[in-house]
């Protein structure tokens, strides 16, 4: 790996900050998600991290149709751009679910799917499909530890899965399975607590079994619990981050081999005092809900960072003075994912030039139709 891929040569014609994107970077990391799953069909990667149409199209020129969203926008996208079977697997409620509803009927030729953890959600959801005339694909969310959305795997899981069953306007396709917690470096460590949760999952699915109800899909985890799952056949994996990979999960999972892909473009824009630089990479520019550092500076590996506000960032090390205004830095998002979502455009480096521009377009919550 070259010791300065990340460079660009056309510094003075792009606008800072941005984020720089490397699709040969990208193509790479669908190949070794694909060779770490074994094959295409146990895929349905999160386009969360992302929200790319060329991404989805990469993925789809690869033979991956299966793909899950966090939001409308992001289905919508998906859908448009090859996807043929969607989950939405986030708890939709007030206009959402009918709006979930146009998109089936916008693109009749996809499967869409939704998660749901009561009662409640799904009467609101039959309410809608009856009224649409069309009955609703759904996933019981079962929580796993995480205590974000989800039902506990158990007897209300149980009954719950029984009522979607015997509805005329819901039709259970299987369990949705996300372990976000599972943020634990040694590998060892993290397959225990998955094996060890999975325990009442697979008791769960036995009931069901028994009971003539044998959930049609696993649709399981996310980037760290990825090769966790991947060790089990009837499991889907649904990995995101990795697409782009950024630098909490490289320092965090050793035994993830992923490429970055995303890149973070700024200047110096002032210089506040002794070994202090101001950086045009302020709260608007890169994920901030994560403890500083926030990125992780190409070159300046050891920094503090003295303010994070909106437009600013002001940080200070040992020799700082040898940089001067107008200079550019790279870094590696700490959390790419929210990082994405702050920006309209990405720029393209093909050849160590940035050239090209790529829409964000799924970064809004509105659902656009094409």
């Amino acid at each position: 790996m070259s010791e300065n891929w990340f460079k660009i040569s056309n510094e003075d014609e792009v606008e800072s900050p941005s984020i720089l994107l490397f699709p040969d970077r990208i193509k790479e990391n669908i190949r070794r998600m694909i060779a770490l799953a074994g094959n295409v069909q146990r895929l349905r990667p999160h386009v969360k991290t992302h929200k790319l149409p060329q991404v989805i199209q990469m993925q789809v020129d690869a033979g991956i149709s299966r793909f899950k969203c966090a939001t409308l926008s992001e289905a919508s996208m998906v859908a448009e751009n090859g996807g043929k079977d969607i989950i939405i697997a986030y708890p939709l409620y007030g206009p959402a679910i009918g709006r979930l509803f146009q998109l089936k009927k916008h693109y009749p030729k996809v499967k869409f799917s939704t998660v749901v953890d009561n009662i409640t959600q799904c009467q609101l959801i039959e309410q809608q499909a009856e009224s649409n005339g069309m009955p609703m694909d759904v996933f019981i969310d079962l929580d796993v530890g995480m205590e974000r959305t989800g039902i506990k795997p158990g007897k209300e899981a149980f009954e719950l899965y029984v009522y979607l069953g015997a509805s005329p306007w819901l039709q259970p396709r299987g369990l949705h399975i996300y372990d976000g917690h599972l943020h634990i470096p040694d590998a060892t460590h993290r397959e225990a607590i998955a094996d060890a949760y999975f325990i009442e999952v697979y008791r769960l699915i036995d009931e069901l079994k028994n009971a003539g109800m044998e959930p049609e899909e696993l649709a399981c985890g996310g980037t760290p619990s990825f090769p966790i799952h991947a060790k089990h056949p009837d499991r889907i994996l649904c990995p995101g981050t990795l697409l782009l990979w950024d630098w909490r999960y490289f320092s965090q999972f050793s035994d993830l081999n992923f490429q970055h892909a995303a890149v973070l473009f700024c200047r110096v824009i002032s210089k506040p005092g002794s070994n202090k630089l101001c950086l045009d990479l302020g709260h608007k520019a890169v994920g901030s809900e994560m403890s500083p550092p926030r990125v992780h500076l190409l070159g300046i590996p050891d920094y503090n960072m003295e303010v994070h506000s909106e437009e600013h960032m002001v940080i200070s090390f040992e020799g700082a003075d040898r940089f001067s205004v107008g200079d550019c830095i790279y870094g590696i998002p700490i959390h790419i994912c929210p990082t994405m979502a702050l920006h309209d455009w990405a720029r393209v480096v093909t050849d160590h030039q940035a050239k090209e521009k790529w829409q964000i377009k799924a970064r809004t919550r509105e659902v656009i139709f094409v």
